[in-house]
């Protein structure tokens, strides 16, 4: 069945199965599927479920418990430190050491609060898991394993000789994960405790507990515009030389959309929009997974050696990477260079501000309109293969919009005004260590599962497995991207992008 051998060639490259446009593009799958069990391509675009709303779809994706988990921690500790505490007790992190001698103190001092924090974290990310059907049992297994790792690869971090020796935590995370993965091995049930994409979007979510809402509205419409451009000429530079080197259109429009619009997200949504065949998703996925690795590491380098501000670093890792998850990963390493590394301007913040704003905000937000668009085209332009032509769905720009941006949104807000009537001093002196810090803290981990994650789910031997001409015109997209980001970073926005 066409459902069936979809989820398969999805999960064979490693892909977190219950991502959210995961999920919701099986469910409109199992529609399509209903119709015609032979077909061997996904004939018509995904249209919007007309299913009568009930309760249950305020908690039937990961996007969607993503903000209902980001934006109730940011609401608890506003309403505590409203009432004159904080839950810097829960959000534990270590501190800083020199000698390693210094860490068995900490641990021992503060063992209840780590094993408090992890029964936050399992109890909220157990609860979403469970609603969605992954078995519970196995999510907490490994979801343990994924914490017990997080702990000391955290501590690591906080060396005060990290930054000097590139060992940032998502880095490392990143690292041991691939080590794990491609040379030791773990069982399969384990996957369901590597949630990547909901790490990623409840720490974005927390992420806007720590961007001012003000600096949304003052950046966000520069971000759009150098988003749109670059998303723009990659997408149609993928597809020229797609079609060219004799691909079908469909894979060429699918591997347009991981390299300009959204990665993971942006290839499968896409893949359903203009009917695409089902081997094609899960060529653009491994393309997508390859290069944001490989610029996890190129872009940090690079920003360092060209001694760029932390606010324009962070600007350029947004406009050129492909994944939310490998972005935040190469935007924090760069962070750390910040006070550490000479000749490199900006504060750590602005790095991560910069990245969010360029890639949350300016990127991801498309992937809807995208969608919409390139359904018209496919169905009002291209022939399919049986003739068959169906209207686009306006509810298709709904149905594709990244719902955790809304999320980030809101925990700005949130926090914005909490805090409109603080004087800065008082917000450096009293607001920072125990409101904004304490969140800071619970992203951090969130980010850290999400890196470790990315490396357990990734194998090395199935990337191989998208070579040749889909190769070439993604990676024909990479370069363009890489360059022209680098252009409107460095040079067009530059002043703007210091400023942050």
């Amino acid at each position: 069945m066409l459902f069936a051998y979809m989820r398969m060639q999805i999960c064979r490259f490693g892909i977190q199965r219950n991502e959210a446009i995961v999920a919701e593009t099986f469910f409109q799958l199992r529609r399509i599927n209903a119709m015609s069990d032979h077909s061997s391509t996904l004939d018509t675009p995904f249209a919007a479920s007309r299913e009568k709303l009930s309760w249950r779809g305020l908690f039937d994706n990961e996007d969607l418990w993503a903000i209902w988990i980001g934006v109730g921690l940011v609401i608890v500790a506003t309403i505590w430190f409203e009432a004159g505490s904080s839950i810097k007790w829960l959000s534990i992190a270590p501190a800083k050491w020199t000698h390693v001698a210094e860490l068995v103190p900490q641990f021992e001092a503060h063992w209840q609060q780590y094993l408090a924090l992890y029964v936050l974290f399992a109890a909220l990310f157990g609860l979403a898991t469970w609603s969605l059907e992954i078995p519970l049992f196995n999510f907490l297994r490994s979801f343990t394993f994924v914490y017990v790792v997080a702990v000391p690869i955290f501590a690591l971090g906080q060396w005060d000789q990290a930054s000097y020796y590139n060992l940032e935590p998502p880095l490392v995370a990143l690292l041991l994960g691939l080590i794990i993965s491609n040379l030791i091995g773990l069982p399969q049930w384990m996957d369901s405790g590597f949630r990547v994409e909901f790490y990623v979007k409840t720490g974005i979510v927390l992420l806007g507990a720590t961007l001012p809402f003000s600096l949304i509205i003052w950046a966000g419409p520069v971000a759009i515009v150098q988003a749109g451009i670059v998303s723009i000429i990659t997408f149609l530079v993928i597809f020229f030389v797609g079609t060219r080197l004799g691909l079908d259109r469909r894979l060429s429009a699918v591997l347009g959309a991981g390299g300009a619009v959204c990665g993971v997200s942006g290839a499968i949504a896409i893949a359903g929009a203009v009917g695409a065949k089902r081997e094609h998703a899960p060529i653009a996925i491994t393309l997508v997974i390859f290069w944001a690795i490989v610029m996890i590491f190129v872009l940090p380098l690079v920003s360092r050696e060209l001694a760029l501000p932390t606010g324009v670093a962070g600007a350029w890792i947004g406009t050129s990477e492909f994944a939310d998850a490998a972005g935040f990963a190469a935007a924090q390493t760069y962070s750390g260079y910040a006070g550490h590394v000479a000749n490199i301007s900006g504060t750590s913040q602005a790095a991560l501000t910069s990245f969010t704003l360029m890639k949350v905000i300016g990127r991801d937000a498309w992937i809807g309109i995208w969608a919409f668009v390139l359904a018209f085209i496919a169905t009002t332009r291209w022939q399919s293969e049986d003739g068959v032509r169906t209207p686009a769905d306006a509810r298709q720009i709904w149905a594709r919009f990244p719902k955790f941006v809304f999320g980030f949104l809101i925990a700005s807000a949130i926090i914005t005004y909490a805090t409109s009537g603080e004087a800065f001093a008082d917000f450096n002196k009293v607001v920072n260590p125990e409101l904004v810090t304490p969140l800071k803290n619970l992203r951090t981990w969130a980010f850290i599962f999400c890196f470790f994650s990315i490396g357990l789910t990734t194998r090395f031997k199935q990337l191989a497995g998208a070579a040749g001409r889909p190769f070439w015109a993604f990676s024909a997209g990479v370069a363009v991207n890489v360059v022209i980001g680098f252009v409107l970073s460095t040079q067009v926005f530059v002043e703007h992008w210091k400023g942050l």
